[in-house]
């Protein structure tokens, strides 16, 4: 009989989780229960894989998988760059819960933002629609104009924390949740969010350099997806975050930032 070598065939899935990278994940953890999971997302941490990632939240869920291989779902998504509160659900129900309030803007989500130069108002809305367009190969949005297509409303309210002749902290609570919602916003009023390379922002203010895109999930308000009770998760940003608006707005205290 012929000699015939064995084939050896590459396992299903993605490969297995590093202990480092259970370790990384688990680290992140900001609250959990049987229900859901809340993470605090550090800025530079993708929530879903893609062209020149290398690690992300979604593979990372792994960590959490049942022994039936159950993972956690993810509900809602953080750019990349942004830091701060990121939920995912536990079972299919607390999913699709989670995602109904999100779809039917029951849920509030609070961010941190630090914006180019003194806003006129100090607290007040920005009611501009969006469109999705394509810019090299990559998904971007800009403000809608006569004619487009597939126009998107978006209502952004705000509130000035503290500011400085270089910059403003503001407090932000987007109405509608439309991809860089936040971001394009603020650039079209000409106060764009300071290290957002995206979209026109400042990598230098008060001649200091800007260390990331600064933009921090700080808050979410929702029902429970199982008890029904209302939840109140806050997380304050991160110190490089914190560092670099005292360092431009020196009248900032800790608290604000």
């Amino acid at each position: 009989m012929a000699y015939r070598p064995t084939r050896h065939f590459p396992a299903k899935g993605p490969p297995a989780l590093s202990q480092e990278e259970q370790v990384y994940i688990r680290d992140l953890v900001f609250y959990e229960d049987d229900a859901l999971i809340a993470f605090n997302k550090p800025s530079g941490l993708a929530v879903q894989g893609g062209s020149g990632v290398k690690r992300d939240i979604d593979r990372l869920l792994a960590a959490f998988a049942t022994r039936k291989g159950r993972r956690p779902k993810l509900v809602h998504r953080l750019d990349r760059e942004t830091s701060g509160l990121l939920i995912v659900a536990k079972t299919s129900s607390a999913a699709a819960h989670l995602s109904a309030q999100f779809a039917g803007r029951q849920l509030h989500k609070r961010y941190l933002a630090l914006v180019s130069g003194l806003l006129a108002d100090k607290q007040g809305h920005i009611d501009l629609p969006l469109v999705k367009i394509k810019s090299a190969g990559i998904d971007l949005m800009r403000p809608a104009t006569a004619g487009d297509g597939e126009i998107q409303t978006a209502l952004t309210a705000y509130r000035v924390q503290a500011a400085a002749p270089a910059a403003s902290l503001v407090e932000i609570s987007p109405q509608t949740g439309r991809m860089h919602q936040i971001r394009v916003h603020f650039a079209a009023i000409g106060h764009a969010l300071a290290g957002d390379t995206k979209y026109g922002g400042l990598v230098m203010l008060a001649n200091k350099p800007c260390p990331r895109l600064m933009l921090h999930a700080e808050a979410l308000d929702f029902t429970h997806p199982k008890t029904g009770e209302p939840m109140h998760l806050h997380v304050p940003p991160p110190d490089d975050f914190s560092d670099f608006v005292r360092a431009v707005i020196p009248n900032c205290t800790s608290g604000q930032a």
